[in-house]
């Protein structure tokens, strides 16, 4: 399952009481940066500045394509691994806001991991090296390394020895 700590909340639902999770300031700057970042076609500036001013941990040739959406309020809790691809339009969401509650979770992706288009990954998943994550996917738990999977919800179609065996 996804490791997230659970923060309860009184009164209001949780996203209603977001200034009081994480700063507006901070929001704010995250918030145009990842915009600037989200129109770039120039990966190595992107990943300059989702390392610079975000925290966001990333391997050495790792490529965010145009249009991915990472976390606004706690994009340092997103790290990716060496040599991987994270697809157009793709979300990764640290957080999750609910009624009575909100939950934060790490975001670890892989060295060699290739994430399709349109896919979301919520928060305290990690997807191990080699895996593939096919385009649109919901990915609600943590994916084995080398394994295949996809759909919504996520489901393996290959494990790491099957695609091996099968030469996937």
């Amino acid at each position: 399952m996804r490791n997230t700590e659970r923060y309860p909340v009184t009164g209001s639902n949780a996203l209603w009481q977001i200034y009081k999770t994480v700063p507006f300031w901070k929001v704010v700057k995250n918030f145009i940066i990842i915009q600037l970042a989200r129109y770039t076609p120039f990966i190595p500036l992107k990943n300059w500045l989702y390392k610079t001013f975000l925290g966001v941990k990333i391997g050495d040739q790792t490529a965010f394509a145009l249009m991915v959406m990472l976390d606004i309020m706690f994009p340092e809790k997103i790290s990716v691994g060496k040599n991987s691809i994270v697809g157009y339009n793709t979300t990764i969401l640290a957080h999750e806001y609910l009624i009575d509650e909100y939950r934060l979770g790490d975001v670890v992706i892989g060295d060699r991991v290739m994430i399709g288009a349109n896919s979301t990954l919520l928060p305290g998943i990690t997807i191990g090296d080699g895996a593939i994550v096919s385009a649109g996917t919901l990915v609600h738990k943590s994916v084995p390394a080398g394994a295949f999977v996809g759909g919504n919800p996520m489901q393996v179609i290959y494990t790491k020895e099957e695609r091996v065996k099968h030469d996937i």
